[in-house]
């Protein structure tokens, strides 16, 4: 039976309110003890069999880090070999089945998702990744339905776009997967970004080896089993955590690689990049490359802001869930008038943020992810607390005896081109510099070339033409602007989510832009006459 659909609808998925008597949270609450009393064995998934390896892991909770639920085996140099070959082999069958047939399987995970897997996902995202429950329901619940939902709508939309054609001639288009398999590589900090980066690929008609980072394998392990549930065919996403240098070296050495797409860090994205480079003789087709990395994301305050919106950008854009957004704002420029006025209210704010277990309904941030984050992070209040150039205004305290806790931290430097100015966090550490009213001009130009990042930024300003100037200056700063409102928070098809420089290739998850990296069209002629 044909049929042709003229539109898949997207609506954003509404977030939950967790209210104390209400079914959610309940349902919620019940999940979290159920997951903290029980120990879960994660295997590898490939080609749809468990298998299981000596060399394993353990998941760890940041807040809590003696408290251990489960353990996850680790796919070696042969576990990954027999990855390719099960994707290399559920490919001929999974690409050629009805594009409508491979999205109703996505389609399906998000109304699950939605409904009865929903307490399970935000349970095992504010475990693992130490989150609130505002926080993981806005990522491992809403967002990850969002990616779900619109990216079976963006793949209908190309796939409706068909060339014209003339008189006595029939022009179509066909949108194929690409040639070989997908590596999708995904972080700890969102359940939602480790949802889309192998799904993504894999609606778009390729098969996908998914590495997710090691300590969000419980989470993201979730996931894979609310596909599975789901109806996803076996070998079509290959579940695969463990080391990422000996998985990875695997994988690029194969002729088969077709695309990479990755989330994390700069410099782990740079070295994928240059082993590819290296590998280029050796592949059947170009690799497409696609990374969201890292940023230094800037707010800028102009003499004319509205000051209560600036303070609230600034704590929430800064310290929501410990700063670990590749989004979080880590530096402004705040005019020194504007600054006279907000100082006190804002460190006071900063101070009474609670930070503590994220089970208790009234924290506001959790642990950092492990101990090498923790270490990261103090190496940098450290170096502040220690220089005659920066002043420490608000916490600036840790202690890691029961869990990876860092008080939020507010830097006041009057060197622009400062360490903590210039280099990623990754943490709840933001750093102010101030600069005279009349040289806002000069600052805009100054914050431009300060980083080699270019992934979001604000600016707080009433006055219209300082706002454009702003955009004009920094068109390539930032690859997600925001005008009055922090630099963090983009909503899937609202606010499509990427930057440039050494902030990424800047495909914008959540767009036809980065489905669009997954397909490789075929214009098809025939001649009627």
């Amino acid at each position: 039976m044909n049929s042709i659909l003229k539109e898949i609808k997207f609506k954003n998925e509404p977030i939950l309110k967790y209210l104390a008597s209400s079914n959610e949270r309940a349902e919620l609450e019940a999940e979290i003890t159920k997951m903290k009393n029980s120990f879960l064995d994660i295997p590898i998934i490939i080609g749809g069999k468990e298998i299981r390896t000596s060399d394993k892991g353990q998941c760890r909770l940041p807040h809590d880090h003696n408290k251990i639920i489960g353990e996850y085996c680790k796919a070696g140099k042969e576990e990954t070999k027999l990855a390719i070959k099960e994707a290399l082999d559920a490919k001929s069958k999974w690409e050629s089945i009805p594009w409508e047939s491979r999205v109703s399987i996505f389609l399906k995970a998000a109304e699950l998702a939605s409904g009865p897997w929903r307490a399970k996902l935000n349970a095992a995202t504010m475990l693992t990744q130490s989150k609130t429950y505002k926080q993981a329901e806005i990522d491992s619940a809403c967002e990850l339905i969002d990616f779900l939902n619109f990216n079976a709508h963006a793949l209908q939309q190309i796939y409706s776009d068909q060339p014209i054609s003339s008189k006595g001639v029939w022009n179509r288009t066909e949108y194929r997967p690409l040639e070989g398999f997908v590596f999708a590589v995904s972080p700890f900090n969102f359940t939602s970004i480790a949802a889309n980066l192998p799904s993504a690929p894999a609606m778009a008609g390729n098969t996908v080896l998914w590495k997710p980072a090691s300590n969000s394998v419980y989470s993201a392990y979730t996931v894979y089993k609310l596909l599975q549930e789901a109806g996803l065919p076996e070998g079509v996403i290959n579940f695969i955590p463990g080391n990422a240098g000996v998985i990875s070296s695997t994988v690029l050495s194969s002729e088969y690689l077709s695309g990479i797409h990755f989330t994390g860090s700069t410099q782990v994205f740079c070295d994928l990049w240059a082993s590819v480079g290296n590998n280029l003789a050796n592949y059947r087709t170009f690799p497409r490359l696609v990374g969201e990395t890292g940023g230094k994301n800037f707010v800028i305050a102009h003499p004319s802001t509205d000051r209560k919106s600036l303070v609230k950008g600034l704590i929430d854009g800064a310290f929501e869930y410990q700063g670990q957004k590749c989004s979080a704002a880590s530096r402004a420029y705040i005019s020194k008038s504007v600054w006279d006025d907000i100082k006190d209210d804002l460190i006071k704010k900063a101070n009474d943020i609670k930070v503590d277990n994220i089970e208790e309904i009234d924290t506001f941030m959790g642990a950092v992810i492990d101990k090498k984050a923790f270490n990261t992070i103090v190496e940098y209040i450290e170096y502040a607390r220690e220089s005659a150039e920066a002043e420490i205004l608000a916490g600036g305290e840790y202690d890691d005896s029961q869990g990876y806790f860092i008080k939020p931290t507010i830097i006041l430097t009057d060197n622009p081109k400062f360490k903590t100015m210039e280099e990623e966090i990754f943490g709840p550490v933001l750093t102010v510099y101030l600069y005279e009213d009349g040289k806002y001009s000069e600052t805009l130009r100054l914050c431009d070339s300060t980083s080699k990042y270019g992934l979001t930024g604000s600016i707080f300003s009433t006055d219209r033409y300082a706002i454009e100037e702003a955009q004009k200056v920094l068109t390539h700063s930032a690859g997600n602007f925001y005008i009055n409102v922090r630099p963090t928070g983009a909503v899937v098809g609202q606010q499509p989510f990427g930057g440039s420089r050494l902030s990424g290739t800047n495909d914008k998850a959540g767009s036809k832009i980065n489905m669009m990296r997954w397909i490789s069209p075929r214009v098809i002629k025939e001649n009627l006459l």
